[in-house]
């Protein structure tokens, strides 16, 4: 998701309270330091906030970590839990580009990672840049926890194929769950939280795709 810069965006992000400025400062201590010893869970490219706010607040015994790249996103997701009437307090947000995951977080300190409605970078040449990249998978792999698990969600066509070929090419890794349907999977639907564009394409009659994959 972009949006057009907002001025003052990156000051505003770095004061909020449910921003952590120095992420590395904390590394291998996010757990302790935030989330009281409960298992960390987070989603890379998380928009405006609204699947790991309602994340946060229907799962008290984790925590979560909000990661997205653009301040200006960001700022958007900040507002609205400044909005609530009481914002979960499970619940972090970090303004850092995704290459920089090890660097912030240590080995095996995160439970789950949830990719949502990433940006699928069409052209062949950005390729890399597809959060489903090997390149990211073993970053992903780095951080998260043995036998933790990925879930990923698309309306792209192309980004899920290319996704599945990625994971299945990339050492480590084990496909556990797919549809190409989400909404009328039975199994695989249940606790759905939808996202703004989860919502967006589905009301289009837009299929949803789904993949879930674990460490080995």
């Amino acid at each position: 998701m972009r949006l057009r810069n907002i001025p003052g965006s990156k000051e505003a992000v770095a004061e909020s309270i449910f921003t952590i400025d120095t992420p590395e400062e904390y590394k291998g201590k996010f757990s302790d330091t935030f989330f009281k010893g409960k298992p960390v869970q987070i989603e890379i490219g998380m928009g405006k906030g609204r699947f790991i706010t309602q994340m946060a607040q229907q799962h008290p015994e984790n925590g979560y970590i909000g990661i997205e790249m653009y301040s200006s996103v960001l700022l958007r997701g900040i507002q609205k839990l400044e909005a609530l009437e009481e914002s979960p307090e499970n619940l972090r947000l970090l303004c850092m580009d995704a290459r920089e995951l090890t660097n912030v977080f240590d080995k095996g300190e995160i439970d789950r990672i949830y990719l949502n409605f990433s940006d699928p970078w069409p052209r062949n040449r950005h390729a890399k840049r597809r959060l489903t990249h090997q390149r990211f998978l073993d970053l992903y792999h780095v951080i998260l926890k043995d036998n933790g698990q990925i879930e990923f969600k698309t309306d792209n066509t192309d980004l899920f194929d290319f996704s599945l070929e990625s994971i299945k090419e990339t050492p480590g890794w084990d496909i556990k769950a797919v549809t190409r349907d989400l909404h009328h999977d039975e199994i695989m639907n249940q606790g759905n939280i939808m996202t703004e564009y989860e919502e967006k394409f589905s009301a289009k009659g837009n299929p949803i795709y789904k993949v879930i994959f674990q460490k080995v």
